[in-house]
C-alpha cells in the first residue's frame, strides 16, 4: 500500500502521493505519438524533428519515474529524475517548432517579409531555447543540495521566463510574416495550414510556461504543488496535445512543397 514517507526526520518530498495509474496513462499517451514521430521523422528525412522526439522520449521517462515514485516517496534521485524530465521535455519540443517558421517562409519565397534576417531565425530562437534549457537545468539540479531549494526555484523560473519571452516573440514574428504576406502576397503556394499549427502548439507550450512560473511562484505549501491535478491538466495533457497536432499537420513536408513552389 503506497504512503507518504518522510525523506528526512519531519521535511518530505511530496505533499501527495502520486498517482501511478495517472503516471503510467500519461506514460502511454507520450510513448505512442513518440514512437509515430519517431517514424514520421524517419520517412520525410526531418532530422530538425529530433529535439522533438527527444523531448517525447523525455516525458516518458518523467512519467515512467514518477510513476515507480508511488512506493518510494522519499527517495530524493527518482523525485528530481523525474521532476527534471517532465521539466524540460517541452523545451525540447520548442526547439523544433522554432526550426519550422524559417522553412515555412522560404517555402513561398517570402524572405523579405521576416521580421528577422531569414539566415538568424532559427538560430535566434534556439539559442534562447538553449540558453532556457541550460537555466532550467541548472535550476533543476540544485533542487538536490540541501540549503538551495528556494535558489534552484529562482533559477527555473529565470528558464522559463526566458523561454516565455522567446516564444511571445517567435509568435510576434510569424504574426508579422502572416500580415505582411496577406497584403501583399508573393505566391499562390498555400502556407497558412502551416502557421496555425505552429500557433497552436506555440500558445500550448507558452500557457504551460506560464502554469509553471505559477507553481514554482506559489512556493512547496502553494495549491498548485500541493495538489497532483494541476500537473496533468495545465503540464501533461497540453504537452500530448503539441505531441498530436503536431504528428497531425508534421512539418516534414514543408521542404517538398518548397521544391514544387520553386519548379512550378
Amino acid at each position: 500500500m503506497p504512503k507518504l514517507e518522510p525523506f528526512q526526520d519531519d521535511y518530505y518530498l511530496w505533499e501527495y502521493v502520486p498517482s501511478i495509474a495517472l503516471s503510467i496513462i500519461f506514460l502511454l499517451l507520450f510513448f505512442a505519438p513518440t514512437i509515430f514521430h519517431v517514424w514520421k521523422a524517419w520517412k520525410t528525412r526531418a532530422r530538425f524533428c529530433i529535439p522533438f522526439i527527444i523531448g517525447g522520449v523525455f516525458e516518458v521517462i518523467g512519467f515512467a519515474v514518477r510513476a515507480t515514485c508511488t512506493y518510494a516517496t522519499a527517495n530524493l534521485i527518482l523525485y528530481i529524475l523525474q521532476s527534471i524530465f517532465i521539466l524540460l521535455g517541452p523545451v525540447l519540443f520548442a526547439a523544433s517548432v522554432y526550426m519550422v517558421l524559417a522553412r515555412v517562409i522560404r517555402s513561398v519565397g517570402a524572405e523579405k517579409y521576416s521580421l528577422i534576417r531569414i539566415n538568424w531565425v532559427t538560430k535566434t530562437f534556439v539559442a534562447g531555447d538553449i540558453l532556457s534549457f541550460l537555466v532550467q537545468g541548472q535550476g533543476s539540479g540544485l533542487m538536490a543540495t540541501d540549503g538551495l531549494e528556494n535558489i534552484a526555484k529562482g533559477i527555473v523560473v529565470t528558464g522559463l521566463m526566458i523561454q516565455i519571452f522567446v516564444f511571445g516573440f517567435f509568435i510576434l514574428t510569424a504574426m508579422v510574416f502572416e500580415k505582411r504576406m496577406k497584403r501583399v502576397p508573393t505566391s499562390e503556394a498555400p502556407y497558412t495550414h502551416r502557421l496555425y499549427p505552429l500557433y497552436a502548439v506555440s500558445w500550448l507550450i507558452m500557457l504551460r510556461s506560464i502554469f509553471r512560473v505559477i507553481e514554482y511562484g506559489m512556493g512547496q505549501k502553494g495549491y498548485v504543488l500541493v495538489n497532483e491535478w494541476p500537473l496533468f491538466v495545465f503540464d501533461a495533457v497540453p504537452m500530448v496535445g503539441v505531441m498530436v497536432i503536431w504528428g497531425i499537420w508534421h512539418p516534414g513536408m514543408i521542404e517538398e512543397s518548397s521544391s514544387r513552389t520553386g519548379a512550378s
